[in-house]
């Protein structure tokens, strides 16, 4: 029987073998293999029926020598505290790779947003920001949404810990609504970020984008903007899969000539479930979820939740796949990455492909703190000139150091973490 899956222990995993090979220190790596601080909490919320439930909720800041602690809250009903662990450990991976003045956070609430009303949820976004407000702040720790939360649930939380402080701070918190101190792009930043990587890999392959189709796990925003975007670059996806609420099991959507964003979103809810019958009336195959990795394809996005591409299923790849692009954290296991890197699929890690999001993040928390705005494409231009310049460097240390992508991105940002941390005088 296969040990369940634990998201910290190979996030730590990850970690010692690159700690290993730069040759740190043992108080260094100490230091660095385990957060900095971790708040857990009890969330009494009033239900719509007059009861009170007893949510949990999580805040992992696991390193801040960089700079302010980043990265989003989820509400998922099998969030643990491990989960949050290594993400938040995962995140200041991303924030050093990108270059970005800030270290590495996490948060979240177990709970199912499908089982709740809105009014519920925002009561236990207030009921999260009384507890964690006096441990993040602009200058100290800056959440943002993740999976299944969003602007909406941003502003709550904001405004929550703005009657609680008198004042105004929308610095606070990123991914807020546009209009109330949100970016423009940041809906579509961590997609383009993963096409923009994806761009720059196919340069390097010299294969051109409109040669390629790709299969991408996940249909919510992080999948709904890449889709966009590589087929703006000429790029054809064919299969998408996405998560069934009523069945709670996923399904794979596929149409060999192409699947058409515009239509799809049409019969999709605000969570990135499709419609089965709807798409089956616009053409589509309806297949079952692991589906989309068994495509013959040439790329493959995983844009879902980690634990996606596994030992167990890796043999399943087409041979014809050259390129993975993680769209979302954590998605392919070490031994799975083993297998990739045998059969010389070139993988762009989830912290450098995905990093759109955190820099779009960064750049909004930019312009609230100045409270100034830009106007989109100059966002995104931002955008695309700050993921393209992390992953020219990932490549290049990878090719002088002949490592792969991941553990070059590792050697990186690890790297700049260790410095930061001895140059303040902790280690």
């Amino acid at each position: 029987m296969s040990k369940p899956f634990n998201a910290y222990a190979m996030a730590q995993g990850q970690f010692d073998k690159v700690a290993d090979g730069l040759g740190l220190d043992q108080g260094t790596k100490d230091l660095l293999r385990e957060p900095m601080r971790e708040y857990h909490f009890s969330l009494p919320v009033r239900m719509d029926d007059g009861s009170t439930r007893i949510f949990r909720g999580f805040r992992v800041q696991h390193n801040d020598a960089r700079g302010p602690a980043k990265g989003g809250i989820r509400f998922h009903p099998q969030e643990t505290a491990d989960t949050v662990r290594a993400l938040s450990m995962w995140m200041t991976w991303k924030c050093a790779v990108a270059n970005l003045p800030l270290g590495g956070g996490k948060g979240g609430v177990i709970c199912e947003p499908h089982n709740l009303s809105m009014p519920e949820q925002e009561r236990i976004c207030r009921a999260y920001m009384r507890q964690i407000a006096r441990d993040i702040g602009p200058l100290r720790d800056v959440p943002a949404p993740d999976v299944m939360t969003s602007g909406q649930h941003m502003l709550w939380m904001l405004d929550e810990y703005e009657q609680m402080r008198g004042g105004h701070y929308p610095g606070v918190i990123t991914g807020k609504p546009v209009g109330m101190g949100g970016s423009l792009g940041r809906t579509e930043a961590t997609g383009y970020g993963v096409v923009f990587a994806v761009r720059e890999a196919l340069k390097e392959m010299g294969v051109r984008p409109q040669d390629t189709i790709a299969a991408v796990q996940g249909f919510g925003n992080v999948a709904q903007s890449a889709i966009e975007l590589y087929r703006e670059i000429g790029g054809t996806v064919v299969a998408v899969s996405c998560w069934d609420q009523a069945d709670q099991q996923p399904y794979c959507f596929r149409r060999k000539s192409g699947v058409d964003l515009a239509e799809l979103r049409k019969v999709t809810d605000r969570f990135g479930g499709i419609a089965r019958q709807k798409a089956v009336e616009l053409g589509y195959e309806v297949l079952p979820g692991e589906a989309w990795i068994e495509q013959d394809v040439d790329i493959l996005m995983p844009c879902a939740l980690e634990n996606s591409i596994t030992g167990e299923n890796v043999t399943r790849i087409s041979a014809r796949v050259k390129l993975i692009a993680e769209g979302a954290n954590g998605p392919t296991t070490p031994d799975a990455d083993h297998v990739l890197h045998e059969r010389g699929v070139f993988v762009i890690p989830d912290f450098l492909a995905n990093a759109g999001g955190v820099t779009c993040s960064y750049l909004e928390q930019v312009q609230s703190n100045m409270n100034y705005f830009w106007e989109k494409d100059e966002v995104l231009g931002k955008l695309d000139t700050m993921m393209t310049s992390a992953f020219i460097g990932v490549s290049e240390t990878a090719r002088k150091r002949r490592l792969s992508m991941r553990d070059a991105a590792y050697t990186i940002a690890i790297a700049r973490v260790a410095q930061a941390c001895r140059d303040r005088g902790w280690v």
